[in-house]
């Protein structure tokens, strides 16, 4: 009985062609997922980021598209409350109250103030005359009557002035209607913001790439 002959060559080809194989394996499953770009669980996690970066903006981008014409909310002793509208451009002619608040940004401040028998604070520049010096209490705001445009906001949609809303109500100066505030703060009209709309229209692209992507993937799959 004869034994059978090891050919060390030969089995070094065989590795060879075994390892060879097995590159060219490994080579076409990285080119066909070079063609799909992500997989569909990436590209999902994509659209959604997109479109939750795009529903904190939406507020700013509805202001943004609505009409540059403002609503007229009347003077003190006439105001029109049946044309409130928020997140509108607005203006309102009024009495300011004796106190106000004050918000602090960096270096500056603004002054929160309200129209006197009004449900309206309005928040603006300060005015010369009006200080709050470090370590010192604010001024109290000008009492001169004055008119203002800008962005209307009701008070559940501005919750970052809570604090002011509580204190000008406390002071009994101002008098909400139907249990509620209504901001007005000076500022941009609408369609003058045109770097948000540059934000939203790169989420937006974002969002559609993402999505051309997820359709591939679930194809290929």
């Amino acid at each position: 009985m004869t034994e059978p002959s090891f050919d060390p060559e030969s089995e070094l080809a065989l590795v060879r062609d075994e390892r060879a194989r097995r590159i060219e394996e490994l080579e076409a499953r990285l080119s066909t997922r070079g063609r799909v770009g992500v997989r569909p669980s990436v590209a999902l996690m994509g659209m959604v980021l997109g479109l939750a970066l795009l529903a904190v903006q939406w507020q700013d981008l509805a202001y943004f598209a609505s009409s540059a014409t403002p609503l007229t909310l009347g003077a003190e002793g006439d105001y029109r409350y049946e044309r409130l509208v928020t997140n509108r451009y607005a203006q309102v002619h009024g009495i300011p109250t004796s106190r106000g608040a004050y918000e602090r940004q960096g270096d500056s401040f603004s002054v929160l103030v309200g129209l006197r028998d009004s449900p309206f604070v309005v928040r603006r520049a300060p005015l010369p005359g009006e200080r709050w010096d470090e370590g010192r209490p604010p001024s109290r705001p000008d009492p001169t009557p004055f008119a203002m445009r800008g962005r209307l906001l009701s008070e559940e949609e501005a919750p970052r002035y809570r604090e002011a809303f509580a204190l000008l109500r406390a002071q009994g100066e101002v008098q909400p209607r139907e249990g509620r505030l209504w901001l007005l703060v000076e500022g941009e009209r609408p369609g003058a913001d045109r770097g948000r709309l540059l934000v939203a229209l790169m989420l937006s692209a974002f969002v559609c790439v993402n999505a051309v992507l997820l359709a591939r993937g679930i194809r290929r799959r």
